[in-house]
Formats: structure tokens, sequence, C-alpha cells
């Protein structure tokens, strides 16, 4: 008695452990990889929009089927997408450091006495502050275009070409991984690449068929979805 007992316990245990997973079937932004417990709009760590439960079926694997065009992108996502940027940091560093020696610069060239030791302040501070200013809004300028591809592009199918490491080459303590894609447009193919500082998962190995936004305008600016 005692271990059919048992036995009923650790059936209704599982039982009910199986209904909570399927109550609470987490939802994984495809975005940034924050998970929730209950479905939303948008992610609140990254602000894209979090995925429903359809998916698309090809060679056995699920395909996020990506949303219809506009698609819900947080403003927030372009600060995502720079803090990943190693060349949007190296402008920004260099930025600041021009901003501090032509400060320095500046002050000591109006002081009395001092302007011979100001110049040269300025005289690299300005050129530095330049460089990095441009770099600022290059990176800045190509993030919400890809932010943009997120929001208005179609969607197609396309191929995974190759998925690499850039040992190269440090962001965040981190080296970025490279992903490079190819899909088919207006009649054209296309090639593209996204880079991420998250590994890269099965689905986005070379070979492995994926999802592209691209602008119908200009197929040259796409992008994978989900962004990874």
């Amino acid at each position: 008695m005692e271990s059919t007992a048992g036995e009923e316990f650790a059936l209704v245990f599982i039982s009910g452990f199986k209904a909570k997973r399927e109550k609470f079937n987490m939802v994984t932004c495809p975005w940034c990889g924050t998970s929730y417990l209950a479905f939303q709009s948008n992610c609140k760590n990254c602000g894209g929009p979090l995925p429903g439960s359809s998916g698309d079926k090809t060679s056995g694997e699920a395909l996020a089927t990506p949303p219809l065009a506009p698609r819900s992108i947080s403003e927030r996502y372009v600060w995502r997408l720079l803090y990943a940027d190693g060349w949007w940091i190296a402008g920004l560093v260099l930025g600041i450091l021009g901003a501090v020696f032509g400060l320095v610069g500046a002050g000591l060239t109006i002081g009395a006495g001092t302007a011979f030791v100001g110049i040269p302040f300025l005289s690299v501070g300005l050129p530095l502050f330049g460089i990095g200013g441009l770099a600022f809004i290059w990176r800045y300028q190509k993030a919400r275009k890809v932010v943009n591809v997120l929001r208005e592009g179609d969607a197609t199918r396309g191929q995974i070409d190759d998925t690499q490491q850039k040992y190269s080459v440090r962001v965040n303590g981190r080296h970025p991984w490279v992903i490079r894609y190819q899909f088919r447009a207006n009649g054209q193919e296309y090639t593209g690449a996204v880079s991420t500082l998250n590994q890269p998962g099965e689905q986005l190995q070379a070979g492995k068929p994926v999802y592209v936004l691209y602008l119908p305008a200009a197929p040259q600016w796409s992008s994978v979805y989900p962004h990874p």
C-alpha cells in the first residue's frame, strides 16, 4: 500500500510539473536572449519585439517567422547594437580623449604664460575629437539603418554561408562573431554580414536556412532575423 501511494504521489507531482511548464511556457527574446514567463509585445531589456507561438517548419527545424512590417522596434535597440560595435566604442573613446585634451589645452592657452603648453594640447585634442566624432556619427547612422531594416524590411529566405569568431578584435572583453549569409531579392543574389558578441547557436551555422530582412529599394541593407 505504501509503495502504491508513493507511486501515485509521484505521478501526480510529475503531471502537475508538466502542466505548470505548459502553462508558463517561457518566451525568449530573439534579439537579446532575455526570457519571460508571460508573453508581452516588446522586450524590456533591449526593446525588440517578442515572437508569437507560430513557427515555420523547414527541413525539420523551426524558423522564427518575421512579423509583418512595420515591426515595433524600440529606439533603445540602436544602443544595444552600438554597445557591441567596436568602431563605435573606439570613436567614443577617441572623442572623450579629444574633448579632455581640448578643454585642458583651451584652458592653458587662455591662461597667462601657459599658452606654449596649451597649444600642443589643442593640436592633439581637436583632431582626436574630430576623428572620434566622425566614427561616432558613422556607426550611429549605420545602427539606425539596421533598425530601419528590422522595422520596415521585407522578409525572404536565405542561407548562412559562414560563421567565424574574430580573435583579432576584442569588444567589451569578448571576441565578436561575424555571420555571413546570402539571399535573393529582386531577381538578384545578395550577401550580407552581421556581427554579435553572443555565441551563435546551431541555427546560425554554415548551411542553415535563415530569414533575411532587407529594404526593397536598397537590398544591400539587410539583416538576418532574428538579429543575433
